[in-house]
């Protein structure tokens, strides 16, 4: 049957098992989020024929979806996730003389806040070749090695780049002043505690760091002043165990990560990659 829900917390997963599952229900199913999500989903059900509408409300944005659509295959081009282009972003950022283009990456406003946030921060990034594809803004992305600035990040840019904290957090240690990260309680439960992970392994490298229940604050050491030379828990995470790879290469003395195999959970390829791109990853041996 057709429910009208409320997610507890920003979730886009949560919010896309009801939609689909809405279209098996008759009648219309409502998800209603106090903070937007991505709306890959709404976007991706509007292409294949169903009716979703979308509405402000009282209690924050409602999804409308009318169930038992009549739906029309097509075919669909997936543009390139920008969560993993975070991270040989952040190599090229970090690294003296670097200069990079990543072709067809997804730019969906839902997603694009780290983007936005490293432009506020001063990074060298040009959008060239706007254009749609599948349904979704995409762009090409040249990016060029700079010094950051740091900046207060603010709660409302949180949903739009919640999976890119840790590689923020790790840019933060080498910028020029204090980055400031609000609203971002939701890292405390995902893959582990975000916030602990990466306060724990950046105050191992040197970095002065402050934290809340919902906030992380990085003080900048500058280009070249993060000292490194420990090992780093990834403590099963993906994220934080890239992030501090990616760190490694502008840190004084290397870095290591305890346990690289979750890296294969969303980004099989990353250690390839980052070693076409010219960086000396290696596993330590046991």
């Amino acid at each position: 049957v057709p429910v009208r829900y409320a997610t507890p917390m920003p979730s886009a997963q949560v919010k896309s098992a009801v939609l689909l599952a809405g279209l098996n229900a008759p009648g219309r199913t409502v998800v209603i989020e106090r903070e937007a999500t991505r709306d890959h989903t709404e976007r991706m059900l509007g292409g294949f024929g169903a009716k979703v509408v979308i509405d402000e409300v009282p209690e924050g944005r409602a999804i409308t979806l009318t169930g038992q659509p009549e739906l029309t295959g097509r075919a669909l081009s997936v543009p390139r996730d920008p969560s993993s282009a975070a991270f040989p972003v952040a190599a090229a950022l970090l690294v003296e003389g670097s200069e990079i283009m990543l072709p067809g990456i997804g730019l969906n406003p839902t997603r694009a806040g780290f983007y936005d946030t490293l432009v506020e921060m001063g990074a060298d990034i040009a959008f060239e070749n706007h254009r749609e594809d599948g349904g979704e803004p995409v762009a090409d992305l040249r990016v060029r090695f700079g010094p950051l600035r740091g900046i207060e990040v603010p709660p409302a840019w949180s949903a739009s780049m919640i999976d890119e904290y840790p590689i923020l957090a790790a840019l933060a240690a080498t910028a020029e002043g204090k980055t400031v990260m609000r609203g971002i309680k939701e890292l405390r439960v995902k893959e582990c505690d975000r916030i602990d992970a990466m306060a724990r392994g950046l105050e191992a490298c040197g970095v002065r760091i402050e934290e809340g229940a919902d906030y992380l604050l990085v003080e900048g050491r500058g280009v070249g002043g993060v000292a490194g030379g420990v090992t780093v828990e990834s403590r099963l995470d993906h994220r934080i165990a890239m992030s501090f790879l990616c760190l490694s290469l502008a840190a004084k003395a290397p870095i290591t990560v305890d346990d690289g195999g979750p890296i294969a959970t969303s980004f099989p390829d990353f250690i390839g990659l980052m070693r076409h791109l010219g960086a000396e990853i290696g596993e330590v041996a046991a």
